[in-house]
């Protein structure tokens, strides 16, 4: 079992700047076995989407809507993955999940969520 614990939610003002962290526990293997980490998020009467996803390695992937604005990056010393968030728009309001897979093929773990909100 892993747990995450997502924190940085906050308001701000559009282009404004903010940085997510969600930290990973669980067993040693538990917390060995985690590949993948990233973030998704969700706006009011919107579906999940996808932001950003970072590998153990530290390859990086970015929704369209989010490259060159935000960075996404992990500490596997503190088995801890961050999300800088720069240039924040009103369109960027949503409630921020982290998630981790685990193991192969992969079991996802999702955080509770952190709230971001940016006033025009």
């Amino acid at each position: 079992q892993v747990r995450l614990v997502e924190s940085g939610g906050d308001l701000v003002q559009a282009g404004g700047a903010l940085r997510l962290s969600c930290a990973a526990s669980g067993s040693t293997g538990s917390i060995l076995s985690i590949n993948t980490m990233g973030w998704h998020r969700q706006a009011p009467g919107k579906q999940l989407e996808l932001v950003a996803t970072i590998t153990r390695g530290g390859s990086a992937n970015y929704a369209d809507s989010v490259k060159g604005r935000f960075t996404i990056s992990r500490d596997n010393a503190k088995n801890t993955v961050y999300l800088q968030m720069n240039s924040l728009k009103p369109e960027d309001t949503a409630v921020y999940y982290c998630k981790a897979r685990a193991g192969w093929p992969g079991v996802d773990y999702w955080g509770q969520g952190a709230q971001v909100t940016v006033s025009s």
